[in-house]
């Protein structure tokens, strides 16, 4: 007789935030792969009544997928605290911790980790010291060329590599379309990584680290989602003492933002061997282009049997 007990689980997956498709694609992705397994799974946007409406269901589970402001900056995680009903993923106060990237870049900096220098600027201080001034003043700080990306989301939305003074005030607006603030960042060239830390009550590992490596060499939100603009190596083609520190390394700063079951820690390896922390992501994609579900079949365990696993680590409280 089989030992098998199939859970009830509520997956949320929408939202109204700029990445509203992505997080559908993983919601989707992620009740396939559960219910490929005999377990029980809905899908549900989150929208008013949506705590009613888990209170009513009182699943086993619930597996928030809702990608952008929605449902990384902690708010969402935190109401979901309150229900009683676990939940896979983060709890609200490391998530609001690692959703703000100049807060996570000065966290792993003190930490001792390297990240790019960088100036967070809001809208209101560009405005009340004057766009030409701040902007002269960022090119002498900082050296071209920079990235310029909204303080906040993901999916590379409102993300410009400025190769000469001359881009830096359109990529000053393309961010603030997003965030109110800008994240300035010096650029750091190098093999991009990205690696999925998960945690089954046991403890965090890290996975394959993902080389990423986009055809226009810039890894945009259409190289991202459109596939064929970006090719992918897991594991990546580094030597293995530079994949064995990004490994400590990512589990490292997973836990030094208290995060739990499962992240992305995005870095770059410089040609010296240095890994920089570019950002973490508390809710990474898990879309049939994401880079954690590459890493998961890098392992050969299916996408299910983790997703299963990580579940049942949330209802035992790990």
């Amino acid at each position: 007789m089989s030992d098998f007990l199939p859970l009830d689980i509520v997956v949320l997956a929408g939202g109204i935030s700029h990445e509203r498709d992505v997080s559908l694609r993983s919601g989707r992705r992620v009740s396939d792969a559960l219910t490929s397994l005999g377990h029980t799974v809905s899908v549900l946007d989150p929208q008013a009544g949506m705590l009613a409406e888990l209170t009513r269901r009182n699943p086993d589970v619930i597996w928030p997928v809702v990608h952008g402001a929605t449902g990384e900056d902690g708010a969402l995680l935190a109401l979901l605290e309150t229900t009683g009903i676990p939940h896979v993923g983060s709890q609200g106060g490391p998530a609001r911790l690692a959703w703000s990237k100049p807060i996570a870049k000065e966290l792993v900096r003190r930490a001792g980790f390297a990240t790019p220098d960088s100036i967070a600027l809001s809208t209101d201080t560009f405005r009340d010291l004057g766009a030409a001034s701040v902007l002269e003043h960022l090119l002498t700080a900082l050296p071209i060329p920079l990235v310029v990306k909204p303080s906040e989301g993901g999916s590379a939305q409102g993300v410009t590599i400025v190769e000469s003074a001359a881009g830096l005030p359109r990529a000053m607006v393309d961010a603030y379309t997003y965030a109110t603030v800008a994240l300035v960042e010096e650029r750091i060239t190098g093999t991009e990584l990205a690696v999925t830390v998960i945690d089954r009550g046991h403890g965090p590992v890290a996975l394959p680290a993902v080389e990423i490596v986009p055809i226009d060499g810039v890894y945009s939100f259409e190289a991202r989602y459109n596939a064929g603009e970006t090719l992918f190596y897991t594991p990546a083609r580094i030597h293995q003492e530079i994949a064995d520190r990004a490994a400590e390394t990512a589990v490292a700063i997973h836990q030094l933002l208290g995060l739990r079951h499962i992240s992305r820690i995005d870095l770059i390896v410089d040609p010296d061997g240095v890994l920089w922390f570019l950002e973490a992501n508390v809710l990474p994609g898990l879309t049939e282009t994401s880079l954690s579900p590459l890493s998961i079949e890098a392992t050969g365990e299916s996408l299910g049997a983790v997703y299963e696993a990580l579940a049942r680590a949330a209802i035992a409280g790990s």
